[in-house]
This record gives C-alpha cells, structure tokens and sequence, in this order.
C-alpha cells in the first residue's frame, strides 16, 4: 500500500489535466514577434515564440530593466503546445506591463501513457527531467543569442502552470546544488526569479535541500489540489513536494519568497495567472527588479480569483 501512493498521484497527474482553456475569457491570439528553432531533439525540433514588451509599455522602473519572463505550458507531461490561445491574454498582460515574454516547446514524456504500472514513478521523474533539459537548452539558446533578441542573460524570470510549474521549480532546485543538469548551463548562471502556479519538486534525496539560496520565488497553490500535491507525498527518500510544504523550507531558511495558498482550491490555480496578475507584478517589481526581500505568506479565499465565467469544481473541470 506505501509504494501505491506514489504512484496514484502519477496517475492523477496523468489522467486529470486542467486545460488553459478552462474558463478562459475569448481573446484574439497575441502574435510572436518571432519563433526560433532552439534544439533538435531525436523525436522533434523544438522551438520558442518571443513576445517583445508593447511599443507603448514602460520597460523600466527605477532606470533597472524589466526582465525577460521565460514561460512553460501545462498539460501533465503528456499534451500542451507553447502557442495555446489560452495563454494568450496572460502574454499581452505582461507584454503590455513591458515583459517580454517567452514560450517554449518542451518534450512530453508521459505522452501516449494510459495507465500506471510499477514503473510510473521513474517514467514521472524521467519526464519532468526530459522538460527541465529543454528548458536549459531553451535559456542556452537565449544565452547565446542575447543580444538579437534584446535579453539580459541575468535577468531572466522562469514561470510556469501546473507541469509547467513543476518543471522551473525543479530545474532551480538543479542549479542550486549544482547537479548534472545544470551543468548544460554556465557555472554562474542564475536565473532572476521563478514563478510557479500549482508546481512541485520530485527529490529522490528525501526532503528538499538547496546548496545555495533558490532566486526570488512566487508560489501560488491550492490547498485542496490533488493533481500536484498542494503538501507532499513521500516514501522513504522518494517524494514529490508542493508549494505547501516547500514554503517551509523557504521560511526557515530565510529565502525571497511570495507563497500564497488559496484556500479550498484545487489545481484550478494552475490557469489563475490573469487573475492574480497584480500579485505577479508586485513580486516581479520588488523581488526581482529591485531586489528587495519582501516576504509574503497569505491565505487567499476568494471565489473571484478563478474565472467567473469558468468551471468551478473539480468535476466541472475534469468530469470526474
């Protein structure tokens, strides 16, 4: 029954994913200003859509510039395209902030799974490290072409919804202990900030433990999701732990953080990134551009930070 556990919430990983499109308000797609092929994998090219700040927009505040906010959909590892026009008016929000914003492809590990055997949690673990590689080729590729792009090298924000989340939240996990994967990128590469809707860290290491201090992070969970565990669930030193419990390490460690749990909510949190914009801003103005230690820790229960228009429910979202 212990190992079970684990691999039920592979399952639900897998077979109940939220969609962008959830409850989102019809919009027009923002268009790239321009897409770039950034790596070739065996099984496909992969690619990127740059999103330039509105001509209109304020691209600095205090004479510091804005940072470049690399993105990474959702979808469960298993389906999910960088160009979803449910994100689109989350790209122009921020775009029209001054963020320039960046969505990249990544490989899907668990695509074509149906169901979950003994094997699940390594097929889990090899694919939420398949996405971090892709997204340390994604920010080599920006690295190295900075310049033709407009990107400061650091000053760059990770984000990303649900497995998307996952995903930055592990590869800063990766570049504070210094593992192999890092080691694609610079030794002294950092990343500006991360901001993470419903992700998780997956440690075969038992609790998790960074080296050195994780960049300003922003955490948004809902203490009610059962897709990506809002707490944790652990066997041995095998576990997978979600904002609920990671929060508690940024406390009492002294690290940059905003946590904010949203009380009752299930993984609908994942796509709340229009709604909670203003709390984004505040952290990616304070925290990241002006360095400052603001630390937030807030419960949230307020039925209008989901669409209105949208599913409410578990049910309504996913059918089951």
């Amino acid at each position: 029954m212990i190992k079970k556990t684990l691999f039920y919430a592979a399952a639900a990983l897998m077979t109940a994913v939220a969609s962008p499109n959830a409850g989102a308000a019809s919009t027009d797609p923002i268009n790239p200003d321009g897409t770039y092929m950034f790596a070739s994998r065996d099984t496909c090219d992969l690619y990127m859509d740059v999103y330039n700040p509105a001509a209109s927009s304020q691209t600095t505040l205090e004479g510091k510039e804005k940072p470049t906010v690399i993105f990474m959909f959702g979808g469960g590892f298993i389906h999910g395209t960088r160009d979803d026009k449910g994100y689109s008016n989350w790209f122009r929000m921020l775009t029209e902030n001054g963020y320039r914003v960046i969505s990249i492809d990544y490989r899907l590990g668990l695509k074509g799974s149906t169901k979950v055997g003994v094997a699940q949690v390594n097929v889990l673990d090899k694919a939420i490290h398949m996405a971090v590689e892709d997204l340390f080729s994604a920010t080599s590729f920006i690295i190295d072409n900075a310049d033709q792009l407009g990107v400061a090298p650091d000053n760059i924000v990770i984000s990303g919804s649900s497995a998307g989340a996952i995903t930055v939240m592990q590869a800063e996990y990766e570049i504070c202990n210094r593992t192999s994967w890092a080691e694609a990128l610079p030794e002294d590469f950092r990343y500006a900030g991360v901001m993470a809707f419903s992700g998780a860290i997956f440690s075969r290491k038992g609790k998790v433990r960074y080296e050195t201090a994780p960049a300003p992070t922003l955490i948004m969970h809902g203490t009610g999701d059962s897709l990506v565990p809002y707490k944790q669930i652990k066997v041995f030193n095998l576990g997978f732990f979600g904002g609920g419990k990671l929060v508690e390490r940024f406390e009492k460690f002294g690290y940059n953080y905003n946590m904010y749990h949203f009380i009752d909510y299930g993984h609908e949190i994942a796509n709340s990134m229009e709604t909670t914009m203003d709390l984004q801003l505040r952290f990616l103005e304070t925290n990241v551009i002006r360095g400052q230690k603001r630390i937030v820790e807030a419960w949230i229960d307020d039925p209008g930070v989901w669409r209105g228009s949208g599913p409410q429910s578990r049910k309504e979202l996913y059918g089951k």
